[in-house]
């Protein structure tokens, strides 16, 4: 199988898995205990809370664990009281835009240009008063467009509005600096870095006024109650290690890869790159043919073991054109025939030819009878 959708989730490197293993058997203890065992758990914790944190350039105890991605962006948005007001940028993930609708149907939405961009004075028209939240995703995870972070928050901090930004898909494949961004909020997942599913965690600022989501225990200084997953925080520590390490590596190789499909990809009549001119990601390709039909187009190609995305793999199933592209302007049938592919570390060039000639069959054979 030729894997292309690391931005839907990444396989565990094995040095994770590794590092993961003594917590899945023989460290098998509660956290919370005070016999050996516990206190091996808990200070495995401990270690990956500095390695997460290192990856963002906080201090540890900034960092909240989590289950994941989706539940440190509720835990962003509905541990503050929204009496003040909530926006969200238009290109937000489900997990944004979805609980924004259900905290405060009236929340103000952020457009985007045509590249997927926000703009500086779509920034300062913002009408929030302090204390207000607003969300915005430092790359997003279909087209894989970055925003400029910074320069928002730097505006809106001004006012005494908090920033919280998804950086689910951004953290091991470009920098990421809690401080440098300015925001007060921070989301990241494990399994987008090849760490384990089922864990991320919130980055927050030093003495956030936090509620909790879920109480009972008191576990993560009664931020985030339940028992700890010891092993997958454990290979969430040891994958952001890794990326961090390997950063300038993997992008640099990523960006290759990805600049050789785009070059082929333009060849193919009647083509679209989606914000193709714009910083994106260096791992992230969207694209669309005119007249086939992209759900089809990526069953054909699971049928040739290449496997592809028609976008967000948490909003796949819908049968619409994706918000993404349709908050850009995109028209409808050209956004159904979106395909993104979203490249890993251990891909290679073999496998962006072997797709590029299986998706020239497929359009040759196929042509219209792909609809």
């Amino acid at each position: 199988m030729i894997y292309f959708d690391h931005n839907a989730t990444t396989p565990i490197d094995d040095r994770v898995l590794e590092a993961m293993l003594p917590f899945l058997s023989g460290f098998y203890g509660n956290p919370s205990a005070l016999y050996k065992l516990g206190r091996v758990a808990h200070s495995a914790i401990d270690g990956a809370r500095e390695q997460v944190a290192a990856l963002v350039g906080v201090n540890a105890a900034q960092v909240i664990f989590t289950s994941g991605g989706t539940e440190a962006n509720n835990l962003a948005l509905q541990s503050t009281s929204l009496n003040n007001q909530l926006a969200i940028s238009a290109i937000e993930h489900p997990s944004i835009s979805d609980t924004a609708l259900s905290l405060t149907p009236s929340h103000k939405i952020i457009a985007v240009d045509p590249n997927g961009l926000i703009s500086p004075e779509t920034i300062d028209a913002l009408d929030l008063k302090p204390k207000s939240i607003v969300s915005m995703m430092l790359a997003n995870n279909e087209t894989g467009v970055i925003q400029n972070i910074a320069d928002f928050s730097d505006k809106l901090n001004e006012r005494g509005i908090i920033v919280h930004s998804d950086a689910v898909q951004a953290a091991g494949k470009i920098p990421v600096s809690f401080n440098q961004l300015g925001v007060q909020r921070l989301s990241l997942s494990s399994h987008k870095l090849y760490g384990a599913k089922g864990c991320g965690a919130l980055i927050v600022e030093r003495n956030a006024q936090i509620k909790p989501l879920i109480s009972g225990g008191g576990q993560e200084r009664g931020l985030r109650s339940g028992t700890e997953n010891v092993a997958a925080i454990v290979g969430f520590g040891k994958a952001a290690e890794l990326a961090l390490a390997e950063l300038n590596d993997r992008t640099k190789k990523l960006l290759s890869l990805r600049q050789h499909l785009e070059n082929e990809l333009i060849k193919i009549p009647n083509l679209t790159i989606f914000s193709q001119n714009v910083a994106r990601l260096p791992n992230t390709v969207q694209f669309s043919i005119a007249g086939i039909d992209g759900e089809m187009l990526l069953m054909q190609l699971d049928q040739k073991n290449i496997a592809v995305s028609s976008g967000s793999a948490c909003a796949a199933a819908g049968g619409k054109p994706s918000p993404v592209l349709t908050a850009m302007g995109v028209k409808p049938a050209l956004a159904k025939g979106a395909i993104r592919i979203s490249l890993g570390k251990d891909n290679n060039l073999n496998e962006i030819n072997t797709f590029i000639t299986t998706l020239n069959s497929l359009i040759t054979h196929y042509g219209n009878h792909i609809n």
